[in-house]
């Protein structure tokens, strides 16, 4: 049995030849394609209908007069008060709803005893109507 069988020799194999980069072909393999540029086309004016307006003819008399009459005083404005109203966190609000958490985020209030000054505006109003059984109330 030993002597039927034949062993075939693999054929040999080629060593991979290495092939040598060369600076410039590092380079070219790196940079991007090159891609066309359409040129837009000049845009045509209509120089020849155009008219020119003349520059106004400025006076001394006519100066004088204008830059008295552009001269505005200015005043500051007082700003206007607007109401505000005092918040106290009495009770905590552990244990509340979710949205009545978010409110009294909402609202600036962190911790017990905390007071904030808000303006009174519907909007505040209406926050604080609806946890207004944590809130004590000023003004």
């Amino acid at each position: 049995m030993a002597e039927n069988k034949v062993e075939k020799k693999a054929a040999p194999k080629k060593a991979p030849t290495k092939k040598t980069i060369t600076a410039k072909s590092a380079v070219k393999k790196a940079a991007p394609a090159k891609t066309e540029v359409k040129k837009a086309a000049p845009v045509k004016t209509k120089a020849k209908t155009e008219v020119k307006k003349a520059a106004p003819v400025k006076t001394k008399a006519k100066s004088a007069v204008n830059k008295a009459s552009t001269v505005k005083v200015e005043t500051k404005k007082a700003p206007a008060k607007k109401p505000t109203v005092s918040v106290t966190l009495v009770k905590s609000f552990n244990g509340r709803l979710p949205s009545h958490r978010a409110t009294i985020a909402g609202l600036g209030l962190k911790r017990i005893n905390h007071t904030v000054e808000l303006q009174d505006t519907a909007e505040v109003r209406g926050m604080i109507n609806k946890v207004s059984y944590l809130l004590r109330v000023e003004g």
